[in-house]
């Protein structure tokens, strides 16, 4: 069995974004030689998230509108107990939570294994910073 590793460096202006991440994921597919095999695909922090769905506007909109709603945004320590530690970014943390950390799939005749809108994206939760997404390709 081989493998093939990839880190990728974010840092998202907005506070919460959706990034396509799809192409970066193929180019690595690609680069591994791998024909048969797993991609895993894991944001690196607690703050972020890697997550498959369509990239639909209207629903990234949704999705922002559905955790905001879930986990407010407040830097207060009165809502979250996580902030009277000092940091602002509790509901940062709720919002990974709900979305997942990683998304693994399938590698068919060397090309990701996707259903026919599924796209692969990067969630930031606490941007304006440096964090990592690892690619990690198995198979033969």
């Amino acid at each position: 069995m081989r493998s093939h590793t990839k880190y990728l460096t974010f840092n998202v202006p907005e506070r919460m974004a959706f990034v396509r991440i799809t192409e970066q994921v193929e180019e690595e597919v690609r680069k591994s030689g791998i024909k048969e095999g797993l991609c895993l695909v894991n944001a690196m922090h607690i703050t972020a998230s890697v997550f498959i769905n369509d990239d639909e506007p209207g629903l990234h909109e949704d999705y922002k509108r559905w955790l905001e709603w879930l986990a407010p945004y407040d830097p207060s320590p009165e809502r979250y107990h996580h902030n009277r530690t000092g940091e602002d970014n509790a509901d940062a943390h709720h919002k990974r939570q709900i979305m997942g950390r990683e998304v693994v799939v399938a590698i068919t005749d060397g090309k990701l294994d996707l259903g026919p809108w599924e796209e692969i994206f990067y969630g930031e939760f606490d941007g304006r910073r440096n964090k990592r997404v690892l690619i990690k390709i198995i198979g033969e």
